[in-house]
C-alpha cells in the first residue's frame, strides 16, 4: 500500500524544524528514522498531511557524559551507535543489554533512540528501560524548553506529553546508585519479533545487603510501560533470598500486571511469562550488584 499525500519539509536546523512544527501543528509529523511511521502510513494508521524530515539537522546525534555520572543521548541517535558505545556500556548497561534486543540489525541502522521512545509503542523495549533507569526527556518548541520524567512521559498506547509543536531532543539518563544490578528479560516467539512479554529490573542494595530499592517496570502487558509497585513493596528492606524473589515474581504476576488476551497470547499465559521473566531477572540483577 501507499501512504495519502503528504507536503516534505527537510529543515536545515532545529529552529527550523520547531518553527515547522508550530505552524502546522497536529497535521505534521517529525520523520526520524522511519521504521514505525512509515509502515503506518502504508496502512493508513497514520494519515500526517506534512512530514517534517530531521534527518538533515546537525546536533540531534550524540551520546555524551553527564557530569553527574549519566549519559545525555540526543534524539536522533541510530540503535546502532548506540548498541555499540563504550560509554553506554559503562555508564546504562540497561540499556546496553537492551539493544540488540530490538528488532533486527537493518532497523537499528535506520531506527533513532528517540524515535522509538517518541512512538510510546507499549512493547518497545526504551519505554520500560527509560522508566527503570528513571530517564528524562528534553522537549523543545518554539518558545523555549522543558524535561519531562519518563515515569510521566507515557500516558496511553502510542500516546505521550509531547505537544504538537513540541519535539524531543535528548534523554538524559542518570547515574545507577552504587551497589546497584540490572536485567532486561523479554520472550518472543521468533527472534526480533516483539516480545510477549518483557522486564527492565534494577535493584540497589544498601550496606546490609537489603534491598532498597526496586524497579520492575514490564512491556506489552499494557497500554505503556507497568510499573510493578507492589512487588517492589515487598522486596523493599529485605534480604534478597530465593523465597523472596519468588514471592515477589508470584505478585508481580498476579497483582501488578493486568495483561490482555489477543491472537498472539493469552492474559493468562502473559501473567505466566511476567512471573517467570521476574523471577529470571531479580535473580540477574542481584547476582550483578557488586
Amino acid at each position: 500500500m501507499k501512504p495519502p499525500p503528504f507536503d516534505y519539509y527537510r529543515p536545515q536546523t532545529i529552529e527550523e524544524a520547531l518553527s515547522l512544527l508550530g505552524e502546522h501543528g497536529y497535521d505534521a509529523k517529525p520523520l526520524a528514522g522511519g521504521q514505525s511511521l512509515i509502515p503506518m502510513m502504508n496502512f493508513r494508521l497514520a494519515q500526517p498531511g506534512i512530514l517534517i524530515d530531521l534527518n538533515n539537522i546537525p546536533g540531534l546525534s550524540f551520546i555524551e557524559p553527564d557530569e553527574n555520572g549519566g549519559v545525555r543521548i540526543g534524539a536522533m541517535t541510530r540503535h546502532h551507535q548506540v548498541e555499540k558505545n563504550p560509554l553506554i556500556a559503562e555508564r546504562a548497561p540497561l540499556i546496553y543489554e537492551a539493544m540488540p534486543n530490538i528488532a533486527t540489525s537493518q532497523i537499528r541502522s535506520r531506527g533513532t533512540f528517540g524515535g522509538s521512545i517518541a512512538h510510546a509503542d507499549p512493547s518497545a523495549e526504551l519505554v520500560a528501560v527509560s522508566v527503570a533507569l528513571d530517564g528524562r526527556f528534553r522537549l523543545r518548541s518554539s518558545s523555549g524548553e522543558r524535561e519531562v520524567p519518563a515515569s510521566d512521559f507515557f500516558i496511553g498506547m502510542f500516546t505521550t506529553l509531547i505537544d504538537p509543536e513540541e519535539l524531543l531532543a535528548e534523554v538524559l539518563i542518570p547515574a545507577m546508585p552504587a551497589r546497584s544490578g540490572w536485567a532486561l528479560m523479554e520472550i518472543a516467539r521468533r527472534p526480533h519479533d516483539f516480545a510477549l512479554v518483557g522486564v527492565a529490573a534494577l535493584v540497589t542494595l544498601d550496606d546490609q545487603d537489603r534491598c532498597q530499592q526496586t524497579r520492575l517496570v514490564y512491556f506489552s502487558v499494557g497500554d505503556g510501560p507497568v510499573v510493578a509497585h507492589r512487588a517492589a513493596e515487598m522486596l523493599q528492606g529485605q534480604l534478597p533470598t530465593p523465597e523472596l524473589i519468588r514471592s515477589a515474581a508470584e505478585i508481580a504476576a498476579t497483582d501488578d500486571v493486568d495483561p490482555s488476551s489477543d491472537i498472539h497470547a493469552s492474559s493468562a499465559f502473559r501473567r505466566h511469562l511476567v512471573k517467570t521473566l521476574t523471577h529470571r531477572a531479580l535473580e540477574t540483577a542481584f547476582q550483578r550488584v557488586n
